[in-house]
């Protein structure tokens, strides 16, 4: 979720490309021994295999944990908040029935994997602005050719108003710079564009990063409020209580949501959470206000100590 500092140069530079070709001459069976560590546009991008899945990788930048993928298992999500994201993709439409879905941020591609696997057929668009990100993913951690997913390597909002009016299912928003969500991502003409090329009924789902007192989370609520109907958010219950910095993971529609059976599946993970939707969403958001274009600002930064 975070990118923080910029790519190095001189000695630090070629100790990484040193590095780079270490992890490539050490694979063996398909196994990368060592991390390979590559400059990105948004910082030091490093793929560190999973010591307990043979094939399983998490993609940081700059330090920061940004995605996990199993190509053995696209199903398998490690992260808390792509588990919830995962359990909104299964509940938006029955199962195995294919989807359109738009990626803003994409990642290790890590959510457009789960959906072409538990939803074959299913047509899909990642926005992502890195474009040298893009290129390591793609080269390292190779897509199904079966899978109908294409990558636009471009801002967000920019990609998403190229989208033709009611075409997706489903939108799901990841998009940080520097550890903090854009500004322009953040405001009711940003949503207005999402609700756009949502199909009615469609779902728009947007992970959200925020610390004590909230405001942030309480502001976002509030300018969805301004756009769709039906809202449900979820988020482990000391983030609920603003005892620490973390993700929550926000669900909006024009139509009811299944909320009863999303909140048993986040209640039942492995690290369980709280979903709370309808009067006492409303009383959370606490009467904050809506966010415009004029007065957006990005996202809080964590605190150093959430990466550690």
């Amino acid at each position: 979720m975070a990118r923080r500092g910029t790519p190095g140069s001189g000695a630090g530079a070629r100790k990484r490309t040193d590095r780079k070709a270490d992890a490539r001459s050490e694979r063996v069976g398909g196994r990368r021994a060592e991390p390979l560590a590559e400059p990105v546009d948004g910082g030091l991008a490093e793929l560190v295999p999973d010591r307990e899945r043979p094939h399983a990788w998490t993609l940081t930048l700059d330090g920061a944990p940004q995605s996990h993928v199993d190509l053995d298992d696209p199903t398998y999500l490690s992260f808390e908040y792509q588990r919830r994201i995962g359990h909104i993709a299964d509940l938006v439409a029955p199962p195995g029935q294919p989807l359109h879905v738009v990626h803003l941020g994409g990642g290790a591609f890590t959510l457009a994997r789960y959906v072409a696997a538990t939803r074959p057929r299913s047509t899909q668009q990642i926005v992502e602005v890195d474009a040298a990100l893009v290129q390591l993913v793609r080269r390292e951690l190779p897509l199904d050719p079966q899978a109908r997913i294409r990558v636009r390597s471009t801002d967000a909002r920019a990609g998403l108003g190229k989208i033709q009016d009611d075409w997706a299912d489903l939108v799901i928003a990841d998009v940080f710079s520097g550890a903090r969500t854009p500004a322009h991502l953040t405001s009711t003409e940003f949503l207005a564009e999402v609700r756009r090329v949502l199909k009615p009924g469609g779902s728009y789902v947007a992970n959200l990063a925020d610390g004590p007192p909230l405001t942030h989370l309480r502001g976002q609520i509030a300018t969805a409020a301004t756009v769709f109907p039906e809202l449900a958010l979820a988020a482990d219950p000391t983030v609920w209580r603003g005892r620490r910095f973390g993700n929550a993971v926000l669900l909006a529609s024009d139509l009811p949501l299944k909320v009863a059976e999303l909140t048993r599946r986040v209640a039942t993970d492995p690290h369980p959470g709280r979903v709370e939707h309808g009067r006492a969403l409303a009383d959370f958001t606490g009467g904050a206000a809506a966010v415009s274009d004029a007065d957006a600002r990005p996202s809080p930064a964590p605190p150093p100590s959430v990466f550690e």
